[in-house]
């Protein structure tokens, strides 16, 4: 299976085993309840789903490499205790409480959520002296004397034999006891969380053209080669942060990430090709609805390889901005409920008490947001939302505090000035996907080129997701005449829900 396929059935076993009978016990009882073993190359991204699960379910995450814990850390350290049998008194070794365990109970306490996912990275991989604990552990789910706490599944993962030479192989009585899955590199799922994390455009049109670099592990004369979706990604980061900075890339920098001398060598020859491109077809002019005349014809000319890149820089633009509206959108759908109270509560309040009710409100929020980050069920996106909340009500209360006359509308004043800014934003990145499908028509008429354009913005979860809030009658039109499959429009209604002419 590939990694998607590896995150759906983690998603459906945690639910089972969560799932409670009339009673409130676990329908399927946790004695029965197998660990998952997840069996796959490294840097395929096993730890990245964990955290995407744990989020999406709204329950707990704790994480462990287990290579980095000896056997005092995993079962705790030892020390006597007495103990009387019959009339005779009795000097036995106990154990504190494991780490791992303990971290647990820890992550309970401060999140607030009683279930999560116990991950356990490089389970195969452990000391000689943890494998036996280890190996107890995958079968009754203790450490020393300690047990995971009930509603909490256990996760683990590792990497094959031929990928790491300290992997020890478990025997029949311990994979009798797992759930074992085994995940494989694949290119086209990577391709969908991508997009969602907006990987660099020289990275996605690159594999796009040679998809065989994706995934590559091998040992040559030089020691181990390979290049890793983890690579991919970290690479992506860092290329993105060295263009704001404006410092050149080189091989120097792209080797750091992916360790194949012919992959360094060939994406960063493609990287500066990339960039020329860039330059030469005046991006933001063709972004803007005047793409010169030149940029069309060449286009026309242009081999699969520099129209696939050039399809792909457009793409990256519009879909940066559409992340900066959705994101934007989602932080006053999160403040429109709250300010609609405080609206409702004003007429009895004076200047302190308004001011003092919308401190608590991003007070109550920063303390929700500090529970679900140590729960490990905050993603990087819902970070940003109440963080970006949270700004705009602190800065709300703090200008009504220091205002000269009456402060109590400042909040609501904030909000349709942010709202109006939305609008604004929308409206010039709708006239920029326009003019992206203008150039592309006119460049490429009804070649394949559009068709991957199309596909590109019906499987990013960035572009669907805008396109359906904010609607566009172009990629209706040619998704009906080239017959791609279209998302039904949810989000809509939340443009609506902002009520514009409310607050």
């Amino acid at each position: 299976m590939d990694i998607a396929e590896a995150k759906e059935g983690i998603k459906t076993t945690v639910r089972m085993y969560l799932k409670k009978d009339d009673t409130g016990a676990y329908c399927i009882p946790v004695k029965r309840q197998r660990p998952v073993f997840l069996l796959g190359a490294p840097g395929i991204g096993k730890t990245a789903i964990m955290e995407q699960i744990a989020q999406e379910m709204g329950i707990a995450l704790v994480s462990y490499a287990m290579t980095h814990h000896t056997r005092q850390s995993a079962l705790g350290l030892p020390y006597i205790e007495k103990k009387q049998y019959g009339d005779e008194e009795y000097s036995i070794s106990e154990y504190t409480m494991s780490e791992i365990i303990s971290t647990v109970y820890e992550t309970m306490e401060k999140s607030g959520l009683s279930e999560g996912i116990l991950f356990l990275d490089e389970i195969n991989c452990v000391s000689e002296t943890l494998a036996p604990s280890m190996l107890q552990f995958l079968q009754y789910k203790t450490f020393g004397r300690h047990r995971v706490p009930d509603g909490w599944v256990i996760v683990t993962a590792g990497n094959p034999p031929e990928y790491n030479r300290m992997v020890r192989e478990f025997d029949v009585v311990t994979m009798d006891r797992l759930k074992l899955m085994n995940v494989e590199p694949d290119l086209k799922a990577w391709k969908k969380y991508a997009a969602g994390k907006q990987i660099h455009g020289a990275i996605t049109a690159y594999l796009e053209i040679k998809p065989e670099d994706f995934y590559h592990m091998e040992m040559s004369a030089k020691g181990r080669s390979y290049v890793t979706a983890r690579g991919w990604e970290d690479l992506s980061d860092m290329l993105k942060m060295y263009e704001e900075e404006n410092i050149p890339a080189d091989e120097t920098l792209v080797a750091q990430y992916l360790a194949n001398e012919r992959v360094v060598k060939e994406f960063t020859a493609y990287y500066e090709l990339y960039n020329k491109y860039k330059r030469d077809y005046r991006i933001s002019e063709i972004l803007e609805g005047r793409a010169p005349e030149a940029a069309v014809e060449r286009a026309k000319a242009a081999r699969f390889d520099e129209r696939i890149s050039l399809l792909g820089m457009l793409a990256d633009s519009v879909e940066s901005r559409m992340a900066a509206v959705t994101g934007r959108m989602d932080i006053l759908k999160k403040l429109n409920p709250m300010l609609t109270a405080y609206k409702e509560k004003l007429p009895g309040m004076n200047e302190d008490e308004a001011a003092g009710f919308i401190l608590k409100m991003k007070e109550n929020m920063e303390k929700q947001r500090r529970k679900l980050d140590a729960g490990g069920a905050l993603s990087d996106a819902e970070n940003r939302v109440f963080k970006g909340s949270i700004r705009l009500l602190e800065d709300a209360g703090l200008k009504m505090m220091h205002a000269e006359t009456s402060g109590r509308e400042i909040p609501l004043a904030a909000y349709r000035e942010a709202l109006a800014a939305l609008q604004e934003d929308s409206r010039d990145t709708s006239a920029k996907l326009e003019a992206l499908f203008s150039f592309a028509e006119a460049a490429f008429e009804d070649g394949n080129e559009l068709l991957t354009l199309l596909t590109r913005l019906t499987v990013s979860p960035v572009s669907s997701r805008y396109i359906a809030a904010f609607g566009s009658e172009t990629y209706n039109r040619l998704s009906d005449s080239m017959m791609v499959s279209k998302r039904h429009s949810r989000l809509r209604e939340q443009v609506e829900e902002l009520l514009p002419d409310d607050i």
